[in-house]
């Protein structure tokens, strides 16, 4: 398996007119809780040892970090300031940063994408014009406190669309795409003469190919200008890895973007598979096999297209630890160390 591995990243980074050098493949983990969980105390460990959790994945290979911004949150830490302070961390320990947009003062995802309190009744046009002013508002916001994203994605999980029931998919597909538009207009804009950002779209459909063909071909009918695609990938809901290995292909070929698995995740204690086996054992060193195989798959997508995989959330307290890195007194688990072997030296 080692060999294997190391042989599709080979593969990979040296592919004719490929996209991906080791330099820019994503080590990634989603960490918009940490800063809350340190800041009430949650301590996290590598072999005993206490540390700051940005340190930890540092070490371990991880590269980008990703955050996600709510507009206007009530009982979520994920304000514009937090997420500042903590791209600043981040930086400040050399990391990449992608920023996720949920457009929403809440979790935005496949089941629900709630319009923020401060838009609601608003008509098409005016949501159109403040997703622009938002989007170019907090752009510059991060580029004026030295985290101007190196990537942005615009919605989450937006394979049903955005700012319901506005840019609702199916019913919506011209009112969705003209809300997409506005938020890319709105990195541009905030960006001053600072870099491009790259622009992500993403969905839930890491393991789905008849999915992600339905919904990417209806977009690039719209002319949308992006440059990756974004996949979630939970096995319990989305499918096989043979599944995820087709869908990898299908997307490279069909689309010649480049790809991230921008959420995947595998429980190291029994949660997702009580009542029937699982992929891999929900332990320990079956969460690590897990993320090893997706890492595999991942780098070996046809021309070098698979560019990166992103853990969710890996450093959490609370009932999501079961999902994460550490186990309940905060020591780093083995799923931490499978990066090692490609980025050490």
């Amino acid at each position: 398996m080692r060999g294997a591995c190391l042989g599709a990243l080979v593969v990979v980074l040296s592919a004719p007119g490929g996209p991906a050098r080791a330099a820019d493949y994503a080590v990634g983990a989603d960490l918009s809780f940490v800063k809350q969980a340190e800041d009430r105390g949650t301590v996290f460990k590598d072999e005993g040892k206490a540390r700051p959790a940005l340190r930890i994945f540092k070490d371990h290979g991880y590269n980008w970090v990703r955050l996600r911004l709510f507009h206007s949150p009530k009982a979520l830490p994920n304000n514009l300031d937090y997420t500042i302070a903590m791209a600043r961390a981040a930086r400040e320990q050399g990391f990449k940063f992608l920023l996720n947009y949920h457009y929403s003062d809440t979790w935005a995802d496949p089941g629900k994408q709630f319009t923020p309190a401060a838009w609601k009744g608003k008509s098409h046009e005016e949501l159109v014009e403040a997703v622009f002013a938002y989007t170019r508002d907090t752009i510059a916001a991060c580029r004026a406190a030295g985290v101007l994203p190196d990537m942005v994605q615009i919605g989450n999980e937006v394979i049903h669309g955005m700012l319901w029931p506005d840019g609702k998919l199916p019913e919506h597909w011209d009112s969705f795409a003209e809300l997409v538009k506005a938020g890319i207009r709105g990195v541009e804009a905030g960006r001053g003469d600072g870099p491009r950002p790259r622009i992500m779209i993403h969905i839930d459909r890491g393991a789905d190919r008849r999915g992600t063909q339905a919904f990417f071909d209806r977009l690039h009918a719209y002319h949308v200008d992006y440059d990756v695609i974004g996949q979630s990938y939970y096995p319990w809901w989305h499918g096989s890895l043979l599944d995820l290995r087709e869908n990898l292909a299908f997307m490279a070929g069909a689309y010649h973007k480049d790809i991230l698995l921008v959420e995947v995740a595998y429980c190291w204690r029994p949660t997702e598979y009580r009542r029937r086996p699982g992929p891999f054992p929900e332990t320990p060193e079956g969460q690590r096999a897990f993320l090893d195989e997706v890492n595999r798959l991942v780098l070996a997508t046809p021309g070098g297209r698979g560019i990166g995989v992103f853990w969710w959330e890996p450093a959490v307290a609370g009932p999501l630890r079961s999902r994460g890195y550490f186990d309940d007194d905060g020591n780093a688990l083995p799923v931490l160390q499978v990066f090692d072997r490609f980025t050490r030296r």
